[in-house]
């Protein structure tokens, strides 16, 4: 059976408060078997982290704000305008958020209220969010690209009492009837009807000495993000402070650097859990310098890892691809020399694409990233190259992080190498669904555990491997494809240059497997030739799934 060790689990520390949480699924002081090379637990079937554990505060009550601004660190610089260059100390940030916090305060608002804040990436997007956050009250973003029907269907049904958003957004707020602060408005331009104030007014105003802020505890909701969520339309994430507090741990953590002072360009939509988490909250607790673009720009985002010379690029495959592919001229044009590393997150890498970028720039190491907005963008992770080169992984479990693999059909708990829904427990994991008992239920259990929509299997040395999304799974005889699957094999072929599986309808069989090939130049590639190719892979591979029903070529 191999080496095992024992996990104890104490009655004190950040254990015994995230079980206090969870309920009693665990007793205090028990000891659990587990295997060290993949974290599984023979005797309840759970994967357990191989990273170090976070710790988390033992005080009750204290909100994210207040953590983050208590975090020693020797940091200058906190934000930076790619455009402008306009720059925020940590100093100015932090004089900011109380200078808001007194306004807002003065302005009514109290703990529980929730404010809206509808902007594109900016230097003040933090000072917003942070300032809301600290009064206990709640931040609730959306997308500055929705149309004004999709931000009033979130009014709807989040009902904000404040709003802010920039001049250009306004008119996207007409018929809200919210009240609305501007982010960088224009001088003495006229201020639109609904307009209570300006944020850079209540920047430069002196925080209240007097002012007595509502205690607010860990628990408390700090955001409300808008998720598809594992299935379905729209909801709003409920997450806690103490979400916020354990996935700032979780990221100081892993980007601590005995190299010195970090600089990250920040590429992702602030809205979003990916650049909230990392760039408004996480990177500012670190003491790194975020170089903020107000929208993704190739040109602009090169430029900027030149001239601030930064040492992180955080961004999304298809980025990193088209890096690789224009590496020659790109390195002509900018100096990347100070770059050290790239994070990439939204679906895992290829050996391809990974061994590409490693050969173009073998001086920045590629680390992966895996989490949800019900996660607060916590899950896994590769945190070195040696990791990323397990090649298609998520990545290792995050610290603190809890995982089982279910089968969808029976609900039993899988060991390693088995297929089935990846489930998530631990300090990051959301409270649920706002306003949406039914669909709250269906996604978290009685004892905090989330279940993802996510077909994985963990292998023997702790890694999980995404397969597919449970609900995109194409039925046939009683059979579950996953497409992505088949889509993989497709790729591996040297003629075909892109490949996509859809389910066709059937009245016999349920679903057929239907796949659209885009061929590469030159190539007369056949409809039968394809078919025979992935009948071959799929009877090597031993899986018990049809062969495509049919192609289209293109």
């Amino acid at each position: 059976m191999g080496a095992m060790f024992f996990l104890h689990h104490s009655s004190d520390g950040e254990n015994g408060e995230g079980r206090k949480r969870r309920g009693s699924h665990m007793a205090h002081n028990s000891e659990l078997m587990v295997d060290p090379r993949s974290g599984f637990c023979r005797s309840n079937s759970v994967f357990h982290s191989k990273r170090n554990p976070i710790s988390l505060p033992q005080k009750e009550f204290i909100d994210v704000t207040t953590f983050i601004s208590s975090r020693p660190h020797h940091g200058q610089t906190a934000f930076i305008d790619a455009a402008s260059g306009h720059r925020l100390s940590f100093y100015e940030v932090w004089r900011a958020v109380d200078a808001v916090s007194s306004c807002l305060a003065d302005m009514g608002i109290r703990k529980g209220h929730v404010i809206l804040l509808l902007s594109p990436n900016s230097i003040l997007f933090p000072i917003v969010c942070l300032s809301v956050m600290s009064l206990g009250a709640v931040i609730t973003t959306t997308n500055p690209l929705n149309t004004a029907r999709e931000i009033g269907k979130q009014i709807a049904d989040s009902k904000p009492v404040l709003a802010f958003t920039i001049p250009s957004l306004v008119p996207k707020l007409a018929g809200s009837n919210l009240p609305i602060v501007l982010m960088g408005g224009e001088g003495n331009t006229p201020a639109p009807a609904g307009v209570v104030g300006s944020l850079e007014e209540m920047m430069t105003r002196e925080p209240s000495g007097k002012r007595v802020g509502e205690r607010v505890n860990q628990e408390d909701t700090a955001t409300l993000l808008y998720s598809s969520g594992t299935t379905g339309a729209s909801k709003g994430v409920v997450s806690s402070h103490r979400n916020l507090i354990a996935m700032v741990q979780t990221i100081v953590n892993r980007f601590s650097s005995e190299d010195g002072e970090q600089t990250f360009i920040c590429t992702v939509p602030m809205f979003h859990i990916y650049g909230l988490a990392a760039f408004a909250m996480g990177m500012l607790a670190s003491g790194s310098t975020v170089v903020v673009l107000s929208r993704f720009e190739m040109d602009e985002m090169l430029s900027s890892i030149s001239k601030y010379r930064a040492t992180c690029l955080p961004l999304v495959p298809p980025i990193l691809v088209a890096l690789v592919h224009s590496a020659d001229k790109i390195k002509a044009k900018y100096d990347l020399s100070s770059l050290q590393s790239t994070l990439s997150g939204g679906a895992p890498l290829s050996k391809e694409v990974i061994e590409g970028f490693a050969e173009k720039y073998p001086s920045v190491k590629i680390l992966q990233g895996y989490g949800l907005t019900e996660s607060t963008g916590i899950g896994a992770s590769t945190d070195s190259l040696e990791e990323s080169r397990r090649y298609g992984t998520a990545g290792l479990l995050s610290p603190s992080m809890e995982a089982k693999i279910v089968d969808p059909g029976s609900g039993k708990a899988l060991p390693v190498n088995q297929t089935g829904e990846l489930w998530l427990r631990g300090p990051t994991i959301m409270k649920g669904y706002f306003s949406n008992p039914e669909a709250t239920t269906s996604t978290l259990d009685s004892s905090g555990w989330l279940r993802t929509g996510d077909l994985c299997y963990i292998d023997d040395d702790g890694f999980i491997f995404i397969v597919d999304r449970l609900k995109e799974l194409i039925k046939y005889k009683g059979y579950q494809v996953p497409p992505a699957e088949l889509e993989a094999l497709l790729l591996t072929h040297p003629e075909i240059a892109d490949a996509a599986v859809i389910p066709f309808p059937d009245k016999e069989v349920g679903q057929y497997p239907m796949a659209y090939i885009n061929r590469k130049a030159g190539s007369n590639l056949s409809e039968s030739a394809v078919m025979d190719f992935i009948a071959k892979q799929v009877t090597l591979k031993l899986i018990t799934q049809p062969p495509l029903s049919s192609t289209y070529l293109m």
